[in-house]
């Protein structure tokens, strides 16, 4: 079996192991890095993998490691592992947001297979959607290493251009916080014309998650489904035109761009901390 690090054991580290155990994998084959006593003793408890105060003995004979800190500590994370990196030269796979290849390249050493990818939340529940891209070092069997750690948690995409990458962010990593926007809004408008808000929230929940499963499940195009459900001058197409008319796809357009952009900008910060 192949033996996996990982890095910090915040929540999405603990979804993918708990996904990877339900695949199979045998918790011997994993380890956990985490400073929290806390964490390790959950950690510990729930998985049965071996947990770590310190990175470098639960690095020292990884295949993979899985950086599952925040971004502003991977330069330190990279200066502490990157003697023994280079010795080992195992696959590193980072889910930090914003942080490109060419910066963990730099950070941990280079001529190591590096995979950048963004999962998101929706991962805690083995229903998350994420993005991969891979440097030039990582062979055909570390990508399937790769995609199949984070198939654990959900669906899995490759992505050959690394500046789409923060697109990926803006549309799966950042997404269900607009969707949870959006249920919010039903919520309230539906209050404001006078449901009980218990009602109005499990009425916007269920109708979203009815939604979701019949588009992810039917594999049919959005805008047909959206076409079925619209009768001509009814109230669905009542509300489609006034959504029309305050321009929602530009409005989601401009917000997809404000979160692109921040992703750039973060890697740009990041570049300025690591020289400062």
């Amino acid at each position: 079996m192949t033996r996996i690090t990982f890095v910090g054991g915040g929540n999405m580290a603990r979804s993918l192991i708990g996904g990877l155990l339900k695949t199979g994998m045998a918790a011997s084959s994993i380890s956990v890095a985490e400073p929290l006593a806390e964490a390790r003793q959950s950690l510990g408890r729930e998985f049965a993998v071996a947990c770590y105060a310190e990175n470098r003995p639960a690095a020292a004979e990884a295949e993979v490691i899985v950086l599952a800190v925040k971004p502003q500590i991977m330069p330190a994370i990279g200066n502490e592992l990157r003697d023994s990196l280079q010795r080992n030269r195992p696959l590193l796979i980072s889910i930090a947001a914003g942080v490109r290849l060419d910066q963990l390249a730099r950070w941990f050493g280079s001529g190591l297979p590096i995979v950048r990818c963004m999962p998101n939340t929706p991962a805690l529940i083995g229903a998350g959607a994420t993005g991969l891209c891979a440097n030039g070092r990582v062979s055909p069997a570390q990508k399937a290493q790769a995609q199949h750690i984070l198939d654990a948690a959900g669906i899995t995409r490759w992505v050959d251009d690394e500046a789409l990458m923060d697109t990926v962010t803006a549309i799966s990593g950042s997404g269900p916080a607009y969707f949870f926007a959006l249920v919010e809004a039903l919520e309230e408008a539906a209050v404001a014309q006078g449901l009980p808000r218990e009602t109005a929230r499990a009425l916007a929940s269920q109708t979203c998650l009815g939604a979701g499963r019949m588009l992810v499940e039917g594999g049919e195009d959005p805008a047909v489904l959206r076409q079925r459900v619209t009768s001509p001058n009814g109230t669905t197409q009542a509300a489609l035109e006034s959504f029309a008319a305050d321009r929602l796809g530009h409005v989601v357009a401009r917000a997809v761009a404000a979160a692109t952009g921040r992703g750039v900008a973060l890697a740009a910060e990041l570049d300025k901390g690591a020289h400062a």
